[in-house]
């Protein structure tokens, strides 16, 4: 599956077949979170463009970090989205140490920055591939509700707990539970008027 994906994304699409980008993981270590590469490798000057000629996308990306309608995702990596096959190489940081199966997703630094403290407790155990937030609603959920839920999982976890995680993850694949129309999984904006802790 890894090579028959990764000879698509390469021949469709000019660049690298993985993209890595830095996330947040346990005890607030910084790592490279990798994924098969969806979007154009001229993503960067694309985006630049973009938020050049739209006051109303600049406020959505400054929300979100993300555009619902992101012209820089390739075909192929909108499928690749709205399957969560892009997030097979993870199972990369998860031998490497840097992530597990089942815990909270690793977040953006720049979000990690806006955490109420009592938020921070996340990263007390390494993030996951799924969690908890990922089979309770997805995009249905609210910033304070999927932290909260982030939170209640460390605090209760348990091997049973992963196991239940573990099948409910296959379920929400299978049903496309919580993807968005642009093929990809809704990350809900933090509220404006959030305070940097």
């Amino acid at each position: 599956m890894f090579l028959a994906i990764g000879l698509l994304v390469k021949l469709t699409s000019r660049g690298p077949v993985f993209y890595v980008q830095q996330r947040v993981g346990r005890d607030h270590r910084s790592f490279g979170c990798i994924k098969f590469r969806t979007m154009r490798r001229d993503a960067d000057k694309i985006l630049s463009t973009v938020l050049a000629s739209s006051p109303d996308l600049q406020e959505e990306f400054r929300n979100d970090f993300k555009l619902k309608n992101d012209p820089r995702i390739t075909r192929i990596g909108r499928f690749l989205r709205r399957s969560s096959l892009d997030e097979l190489p993870q199972f990369l940081n998860v031998l490497r140490g840097e992530m597990s199966i089942i815990g909270p997703r690793p977040e953006l630094p720049q979000v990690v920055e806006r955490y109420q403290p009592w938020e921070h407790a996340r990263h007390a155990v390494k993030p996951g591939i799924t969690g908890l937030s990922q089979v309770s609603g997805r995009n249905a959920l609210g910033w304070d509700e999927r932290l909260a839920l982030d939170v209640e999982y460390v605090r209760t976890r348990s091997l049973l707990g992963d196991l239940r995680i573990l099948w409910r993850t296959v379920l929400v694949v299978l049903r496309r539970d919580g993807i968005d129309q642009t093929g990809g999984v809704t990350m809900h904006a933090l509220p404006a008027d959030r305070p940097h802790v």
